[in-house]
């Protein structure tokens, strides 16, 4: 691909991508990551009908969007402030019509905090309450509490915090 970037090109997928932003904010009231994907393929679709992009620049569209809304749903899932902190700029230097949709689906993701910070636990964990484990010592990958299996055993939830999640933990 060359150096070379064409205006008009470049003009059209940043329009493509505030419309993108702008469907998501007019979607559904309880923001998940599956309601999420859904109606990114469908702002994408939409766009297809709307602009004459390739099938590569609309994958690139919609990678982009989703790439930036990953990044803002793990900042706030960390305890992050604002979107203007997330984004490191001050809002007034962004078109309205962005800062709407970026405060609408940061609003809508709020939502499900609880399933995000749970799901970022399940991603590093490789145990599971409920499941049959071999024994040995186990930590509970919220709290750090170890647990010690005495035999092949079922997990229970964490005693300490009542998680769920857990990975090995051998002795040090």
């Amino acid at each position: 691909m060359s150096e070379h970037k064409d205006p008009q090109q470049e003009h059209r997928l940043r329009e493509g991508y505030e419309r993108v932003l702008d469907r998501l904010r007019e979607g559904a009231d309880e923001l998940t990551w599956d309601n999420l994907q859904q109606e990114l393929d469908e702002a994408v679709e939409f766009e297809a009908e709307l602009e004459e992009f390739t099938k590569d620049e609309l994958s690139l569209l919609r990678a982009w969007v989703e790439r930036d809304l990953k990044e803002m749903r793990r900042y706030f899932a960390a305890g992050g402030e604002s979107v203007a902190t997330w984004l490191g700029i001050d809002l007034s230097m962004l078109s309205r019509k962005v800062v709407e949709s970026l405060l609408s689906i940061a609003d809508r993701s709020v939502i499900e905090r609880e399933q995000l910070e749970d799901d970022l636990e399940a991603a590093r964990a490789d145990y599971v309450e409920g499941e049959m484990a071999a024994p040995g010592r186990m930590a509970c990958v919220h709290c750090d509490a170890i647990v010690e299996l005495e035999g092949v055993t079922r997990i229970e939830p964490c005693h300490q915090c009542g998680h769920r999640y857990f990975v090995r933990a051998p002795k040090k």
